[in-house]
């Protein structure tokens, strides 16, 4: 197995546990507009990049401009939402450092459109780690398609076996094991035992559990 070169980071529910605040954001969001759905049924249809989402939920046929206005609202009212609660995954600041200082870099692969992403960057002070950034702004087919993870790989110009991905969810797990990188899971969002049965090859609760002398060696 090659050395890690690189680290491919999620953001929400990686980076920062703000997949509830999301969820509630889409709730509040689309209520406003007369859709009116139980948790579990907006659960089922959460997935993709926010254009994606904003078809599904408004009609195939809307027009490009009411999607990206439509989108925009959602993100304003879920980082309205978050901006008094966010705080980073315990030992993530810690963990960037520890691959500052061994020369790995850190890479980020999001859904998320670039306003979301200076958010969650700026208000947690990591910006600076952080030497490639791909958004779901960039791609056309969200996660699980491996769209997003090859474009961050072509970024970094390196080889699958040089890079892992860091996921909390399953749908950007497989979207990673598509690309043919290798996943480590984060439990913000499924257990240990759900993560490793969808392919991680490692799961963590925090970035303190994360050493990377021995994710070198497995």
């Amino acid at each position: 197995m090659a050395m890690i070169k690189a680290i491919i980071f999620d953001m929400d529910g990686t980076l920062v546990d703000s997949i509830p605040f999301h969820k509630d954001a889409w709730l509040l969001f689309l209520k406003k507009h007369g859709i009116i759905l139980a948790p579990e049924e907006f659960q089922a249809q959460n997935h993709g990049n926010i254009d994606e989402m904003i078809r599904r939920f408004f009609g195939q046929d809307l027009e490009e401009d009411k999607i990206k206005e439509l989108g925009q609202e959602k993100e304003r009212t879920y980082r309205a939402m978050y901006k008094s609660h966010i705080k980073e995954i315990q030992g993530l600041t810690d963990l960037l450092n520890k691959m500052n200082n061994q020369h790995i870099v850190a890479a980020l692969a999001t859904m998320g459109d670039m306003p979301n992403i200076d958010f969650v960057l700026d208000e947690i002070n990591i910006r600076p780690y952080f030497s490639s950034i791909t958004g779901g702004h960039e791609i056309v087919r969200g996660k699980p398609d491996s769209e997003i993870f090859n474009l961050a790989l072509a970024k970094l110009n390196l080889k699958t076996t040089e890079c892992i991905v860091i996921e909390d969810s399953l749908g950007g797990v497989i979207s990673a094991l598509n690309a043919g990188i290798r996943v480590v899971g984060i439990t913000t969002s499924h257990s240990h035992e759900e993560l490793q049965s969808n392919g991680c090859f490692y799961t963590i609760s925090n970035f303190d559990e994360l050493d990377l002398n021995q994710i070198n060696h497995l």
